[in-house]
């Protein structure tokens, strides 16, 4: 597929190609745009974000249609994966976990889910029965708060919960203290805790006058009984006191009759509550959570029930209720649920070879991929020389991925404050993959995943994402990268161990145009290689030279040709030996000698020629200006300003006079003059210098030294 990406961030255009169903590579410089088409892909694809976050700055004023960002050929892709800087921050490493989801990622295979349908299936009958009654739900709801409302004592009845505040010292509504009895219609109403509120807030102003704010009748006489209210009342009791009654009443028949009229007898008893009614009460609420806990168990039966039972037979029966047992709770309406539920248990019952089969098979499976899971992950961390080990543990009601050090049996916790960037970037991306094998999304992208590693990090996750069976290989994946190294390894050096090989490109952007150009195993050379193919190819005697120079450079070859040429680059009009340390006149016979083998490269070698040509500043600006490769263009800017601090940037001078060596990064290198690794900015500033010293040749040094 052809992406076509407009107007995003750097990139005014840019199309690269993108294979299906194997590892596509893009080599760029960092400024190129790898993490704007990340995120454009991303933007477009999941809609999680605005297009318009990529506008140029050089159009943020502009309001035109045609100038707003798109992005177009990936129509057909409807999920993707990005793996960044993002991903790592968000998902990986968490308070008590390696990463969040480790149950959909390391568990939820196919073949985990078509086991999980079948027990489902068999266990059906149960939920059904649940699903059809709205009633059971309320029933279980008003069980748990009537159980809460006993408080947070671990036996017995707690002091600070909402039963011992509402009837533990007696109900005071149904009795109403001596001398209160006229307000017996505002405490017996249902707004009674609205009203006490009310007066007890009322009576705070009792002391401005001595008559009632209401009618403006004399209360001198009650004042007293007036300020009773405030004292023999607690709204918030009260209000503790009339949802205890509301909960029993709408329980009341679940409750065995006698337990009702119990019940309700405790609910306006006058005096509060004795040692044995608080014991009663107690064995009312073991026998509750009993109920509660059984209808809940039954409600979320699954296979994370079972998981952990020798005996599914045995699991199911336990799980029955058996009203005999909870007496308090023995009415017809309680056994008419009851017996719903048992019978659509015993339909289970009835299936339970079948179950017990799938719920071994589920057990297995989740064992198997567990340990081939973490065998692989710790397999990597230890060829990449990581001292870290993973396991997958049920914890808390769900799987989690812990990370262990191999010299402590602790879990580590917080590991993002125990893990290098480089062993956070590393795990991330293992995870990652996995997270893609679970979600298999149309497209991934890896946007410079590798950069941070050493070298044998680089290939254990190269290996790890794309040579395993458990990986990335045969997905549509995009990696773009500003390291080398991988496309050196998959291309080059081990190309048999990738099935299918992988595509490469280099991206270079200029003016704004982004293109990509192809890179082939041939195109994989050593810089010797590269230096005698630009020496054939080049027109110029000059590029040559450069070539021919760094050609002995990179055979650690500076005897005499090197040192003469040595000389040339420095515009010598007196040729001097520095090798050794030293500095020795050229004597004729080692001249010739030195001119006659770099003739062999370049026949038409002079000293005095070239060296005239050489310190002509114009006519090797008139070569600098027609050259199109950005090495050779850099290498004939340092030769016109040599020696000399061309910019003002201390940076700018380092990647003019040192940076771009490609000889320095690896023995196998991609030909310069095909692929654009100097970035433009740096070219754009030595256009700028020489047009800034153009006219004044005199002073940048325009003849020979001496």
């Amino acid at each position: 597929m052809k992406i076509t990406i407009i107007n995003c961030n750097n990139i005014d255009r840019g199309d690269i190609q993108i294979e299906a169903n194997k590892l596509n590579i893009k080599y760029a410089m960092n400024g190129t745009g790898k993490s704007t088409i990340a995120r454009a892909i991303e933007i477009h694809v999941h809609g999680n974000g605005s297009i318009s976050e990529l506008k140029p700055f050089k159009y943020l004023d502009s309001g035109g249609a045609e100038n707003m960002p798109s992005v177009s050929g990936i129509e057909d892709i409807k999920s993707v994966l990005v793996f960044n800087d993002n991903y790592i921050n968000q998902y990986a490493f968490l308070q008590d976990e390696i990463i969040a989801n480790s149950f959909e990622i390391f568990i939820k295979t196919r073949d985990y889910d078509a086991h999980f349908e079948c027990i489902e299936k068999i266990i059906s009958a149960i939920k059904e029965t649940f699903n059809k009654s709205s009633e059971i739900d309320q029933v279980i709801s008003d069980l748990g708060v009537l159980s809460d409302s006993f408080g947070k004592a671990k036996s017995g009845i707690s002091e600070a919960g909402m039963l011992a505040k509402g009837i533990g010292k007696g109900n005071k509504v149904a009795h109403i203290p001596k001398g209160l009895e006229s307000y017996a219609d505002y405490l017996k109403s249902s707004t009674n805790v609205k009203w006490l509120k009310w007066q007890i807030e009322g009576n705070n102003y009792s002391s401005l006058s001595s008559k009632c704010p209401y009618c403006t009748s004399s209360t001198e006489s009650l004042k007293e009984i007036i300020a009773r209210i405030g004292k023999e009342y607690d709204a918030k009791s009260i209000e503790h006191l009339n949802r205890i009654i509301s909960i029993f009443e709408s329980l009341g028949k679940y409750f065995s009759v006698e337990t009702n009229n119990r019940i309700q007898q405790l609910a306006v008893n006058p005096t509060g509550l004795s040692e044995e009614q608080k014991t009663y009460l107690v064995h009312l609420k073991d026998q509750i959570n009993t109920l509660k806990e059984k209808m809940l168990n039954l409600k979320g039966l699954t296979y994370f029930s079972m998981k952990d039972v020798d005996k599914v037979s045995d699991y199911l029966t336990n799980i029955k209720i058996d009203l005999s047992y909870l007496p308090q709770l023995n009415s017809e309406n309680t056994q008419t649920i009851v017996n719903d539920i048992n019978n659509s248990l015993d339909s289970v019952l009835s299936q339970v070879g079948v179950l017990q089969g799938e719920v071994n098979k589920q057990k297995c499976l989740i064992k198997e991929t567990i340990e081939n899971n973490k065998g692989e992950i710790n397999e990597f961390l230890k060829n990449a020389g990581y001292k870290y080990l993973v396991d997958v543990e049920y914890v808390g009601g769900k799987y989690k991925m812990r990370l262990r050090h191999v010299d402590c049996n602790q879990a580590v916790t917080k590991g993002s404050q125990h893990l290098s960037y480089g062993e956070r970037n590393a795990f991330s991306l293992i995870l990652f993959m996995y997270e893609c094998i679970s979600k298999n999304p149309d497209l991934i992208v890896l946007d410079d995943p590798i950069s941070s590693f050493d070298r044998n990090k680089k290939y254990a996750v190269i290996d790890m994402l794309f040579r395993s069976n458990n990986s990335l290989r045969e997905k549509t994946v995009l990696m773009m990268t500003h390291d080398l190294e991988p496309i050196i390894d998959i291309l080059y050096t081990l190309p048999h161990n990738f099935c299918p090989l992988p595509s490469a490109a280099f991206l270079e952007i200029k003016n704004s145009v982004l293109k990509e150009i192809e890179i082939q195993r041939t195109d994989i050379l050593t810089f010797g290689q590269i230096c005698e193919l630009n020496i054939s190819a080049s027109s110029e005697d000059v590029v040559k030279l450069v070539y021919l120079r760094r050609y002995f450079e990179i055979l650690d070859n500076k005897g005499l040709p090197y040192q003469l040429l040595a000389n040339l680059f420095k515009k010598r009009k007196t040729q001097v030996n520095r090798e050794l340390d030293k500095e020795t006149p050229f004597s004729p016979a080692a001249l010739s000698d030195a001119t006659s083998t770099i003739a062999k490269k370049i026949p038409d070698f002079n000293y005095n020629q070239l060296l005239l040509k050489f310190s002509d500043y114009e006519g090797m600006k008139a070569i600098y200006t027609k050259l199109t490769c950005n090495y050779e263009k850099l290498q004939i800017f340092r030769i016109m300003q040599e020696s000399r601090n061309v910019s003002e940037s201390r940076v700018i001078n380092k990647f003019i006079n040192e940076t771009f060596h490609i000889e320095n990064e690896f023995i196998m290198q991609i030909n310069p003059c095909k692929y654009d690794i100097v970035p433009e900015y740096i070219i754009d500033e030595c256009n700028g210098l020489i047009n800034l010293t153009s006219e004044g040749v005199a002073h940048m040094g325009n003849s020979p030294d001496k």
